[in-house]
């Protein structure tokens, strides 16, 4: 079981890119967005800015995990931890097309990621059950914007 507060946050962390979502399929939604919130706050600027700031705030999850190994271990684990955040910075910022493909590409390499530090007993038993609920809605919302 999920424990309650990895849980709600996470989910509050969905957010964004609910939001992000349903201004993209709604214009009503996008209009009162921009007027009262501003354009950034708005698809296709909320899912493209917060996916990037949530890839690479995953790195430092991983990094968090690489913690717990030792010696050649903890070294390919801190190497590995970096890759999301090195994706973004090199892979996101040419286009929202793009863009919106590699942040795609990128949550799904995390899922990768996250199942090689929870194989290696170095992520809680819980993690993947929660990186997996996390990750359909990520890229269900992003997909949003290349359909």
């Amino acid at each position: 079981m999920i424990p309650r507060a990895p849980l709600f946050l996470g989910l509050a962390g969905l957010i964004p890119f609910l939001w992000g979502a349903l201004t993209m399929v709604h214009g009503g939604l996008a209009s009162w967005g921009a007027s009262n919130l501003g354009p950034r706050f708005i698809a296709p600027f909320v899912l493209l800015n917060y996916g990037t700031i949530i890839l690479a705030f995953m790195s430092g999850v991983l990094w968090g995990f690489a913690t717990r190994a030792s010696g050649s271990r903890a070294a390919v684990g801190y190497a590995l931890s970096v890759i999301p955040a090195l994706w973004v910075f090199f892979m996101v910022g040419a286009g929202p097309a793009s863009s919106t493909i590699y942040l795609i590409a990128g949550f799904i390499g995390l899922l990768g990621l996250d199942w090689s530090f929870w194989r290696q007993g170095l992520a809680p038993e819980w993690w993947m059950r929660l990186r997996i609920l996390l990750t359909v809605v990520v890229v269900a919302c992003l997909s949003l914007l290349v359909l």
